[in-house]
């Protein structure tokens, strides 16, 4: 089990921390792994896609912009998520359908709820560094998110990166 704060305590020369602008949605109040991203505007179809292949225990990091006019992840993304063994997934813009999101087996942080959908236009970028609320997020750092905030490192913190 692993505590943000207690690992921030630990390794404070290696972690990065986000600025505390996420709220937690999901099922799952903790959720850590390896890192993969998406940069997108509005558009979720790359989402999606990614979400649809095994997530070996690793976090999605998917940033919106910001955007607070459309959600990138609603239930049926969550529970596509959950279903191919994802840890979690971090969004720097908001998600919808809230209420089963909540019931998800799935860590989920965004930025706010917004119930109107994306547009499906195709597009995104995968698996480059994206950067947002004060971290530099790469494909292939660790991710640890709970309670307290969200952290990044580039080596794993703990043996294992369940919360559990």
């Amino acid at each position: 089990m692993f505590c943000t704060p207690d690992l921030c305590d630990a390794h404070d020369d290696v972690v990065s921390i986000a600025d505390p602008i996420f709220r937690s949605f999901g099922g799952r109040s903790a959720f850590a792994g390896r890192i993969e991203t998406i940069k997108c505007h509005e558009d979720n179809s790359l989402v999606r896609e990614v979400l649809g292949e095994p997530g070996e225990g690793k976090v999605l990091v998917v940033d919106g912009g910001g955007s607070m006019r459309r959600a990138l992840v609603g239930d049926r993304l969550a529970a596509l998520a959950a279903q191919n063994l994802w840890q979690g997934i971090l969004v720097y813009g908001c998600i919808r359908d809230v209420d089963v999101v909540a019931e998800i087996d799935l860590g989920v942080q965004a930025l706010a709820a917004h119930p109107r959908k994306t547009e499906k236009k195709g597009m995104g970028e995968r698996n480059r560094t994206v950067t947002f609320a004060g971290v530099h997020f790469n494909p292939g750092d660790f991710l640890y998110a709970d309670n307290n905030g969200v952290i990044v490192s580039p080596q794993a913190l703990v043996s294992s990166t369940s919360p559990t």
